[in-house]
């Protein structure tokens, strides 16, 4: 463990989310400075979602047939970089959907790789995993203050640019980042995956994550523009969506205890309501600081519990081999299907039907989840409130946004 290399794994993290923190909150402002409308806004964005559907399923099993991962970190980084340099050169909706396409597809690729990376670093003390990944909530924190606190006074234009160097940062980390020996699960049995889908509890999970995904769509799409548009200023954006993410560190600090006292069923079920309060505070309370304020700290269940919780489920419902598969059907379901979904269908119902009805019918959704999961999702209290579970919470958090990534 001597040998850890601690900083250069942690300064990727710090990089790629701080290119999230740059990217979510200002780029739709950004298009929405080019006089791009809500759909066309919602459709260059979506393509963040659109390419995690399928985009770390092909590197993942290209990355297996490979003795080596980092080659492949350091390519999608490259590309990434040169597919950004793009956006310098276009303003037109078909060159920005092109441009867009191609970063997503290269840059959703890397982190489930480092990810592995950092796992077989850390090899027998997964725990550990946390210290590291922590440095990309710090990334994300410092990235949207930052680059909010810089728009006050330069003008959109120059996002561009302070995305850029996130993304140089990522390739200069990505030229650090050392290979480690594999010890994966070769040796543990493969469990049908039809099998374990025909469980009702599994279906009506992912499900559920789906339309958990769908009612962020707005959020992730629209929040800060819904914002500027009622006078706040962008570093009080940025400061909002910093909120969010220290509400979803808190919680992933405690989810180990409350995983022990509290079933899986029951967190899942307060976190659903508390999306679909939350999406409609956003949609009508937009007048008040305070409402607001409220809402972006209900993103510590929306997201945080919501994601530890359902982690937790996937591992445990998906044993050996089949783990692999069940975190690539939820990532691809819910951040990847459940996202675009919810991010065109809020391009097009936000100069249609208003902000308000927009954020409202990412609280039906959630009210959807939340009956998924009432019908659905049933388990012995025991089994629940395993240790195991939350020994599983505890090794995979803190993460600042949709781990696409996770």
């Amino acid at each position: 463990m001597s040998a850890l290399p601690y900083w250069r794994l942690s300064s990727y993290y710090f990089f790629h989310f701080a290119f999230i923190g740059a990217f979510s909150p200002y780029f739709g402002l950004y298009l929405k400075s080019l006089s791009f409308s809500a759909w066309d806004i919602g459709l260059v964005m979506s393509q963040m979602q659109l390419m995690r559907m399928f985009a770390p399923y092909l590197w993942g099993a290209l990355a297996d047939r490979q003795p080596r991962r980092t080659p492949i970190i350091r390519l999608a980084a490259a590309i990434s970089l040169v597919s950004f340099v793009a956006f310098f050169f276009t303003t037109s909706l078909g060159g920005l959907l092109a441009a867009m396409a191609m970063l997503a597809f290269f840059w959703s690729a890397a982190l489930p790789l480092v990810e592995t990376q950092t796992f077989d670093h850390l090899r027998d003390d997964p725990a550990r995993y946390s210290r590291i990944r922590v440095w990309g909530s710090i990334g994300f924190i410092v990235a949207v203050v930052g680059v909010g606190a810089l728009l006050e006074s330069w003008p959109i234009g120059n996002l561009l640019w302070m995305l850029l160097a996130t993304l140089l940062g990522i390739m200069a980390c990505a030229l650090l980042v050392p290979e480690a020996k594999s010890h994966g699960t070769a040796s543990q049995p493969a469990p049908p995956l039809a099998a374990i889908l025909r469980q009702t509890r599994v279906r009506a999970l992912l499900a559920a994550c789906f339309a958990m995904s769908a009612a962020h769509g707005a959020y992730y799409v629209f929040y800060s523009i819904h914002l500027a548009g009622n006078g706040y200023s962008t570093s009080l954006v940025g400061g909002l969506w910093s909120l969010g993410v220290l509400a979803e560190i808190g919680v992933f600090m405690v989810m180990a205890p409350l995983l022990r006292r509290f079933s899986l069923r029951a967190i899942l079920l307060v976190c659903f309501a508390a999306a679909a309060l939350r999406f409609v505070m956003i949609g009508w309370g937009v007048d008040s600081l305070a409402v607001i304020v409220v809402a972006q700290l209900l993103h510590a269940l929306t997201f945080g519990a919501h994601h530890a919780a359902a982690i937790a489920a996937i591992n445990r419902w998906f044993p050996g081999r089949a783990q692999g598969r069940g975190q690539a059907l939820y990532s691809s379901l819910s951040f990847g299907a459940g996202g675009l979904f919810g991010g065109l269908l809020s391009g097009w119902t936000w100069d249609a039907l208003g902000a308000g009805i927009t954020f409202s019918l990412g609280s039906l959704f959630a009210l959807a989840g939340f009956a998924l999961v009432w019908v659905g999702v049933r388990e012995t209290r025991e089994e629940d409130c395993s240790a195991a579970g939350a020994k599983e919470v505890a090794a995979a958090v803190p993460s600042p946004l949709p781990p696409a990534e996770s």
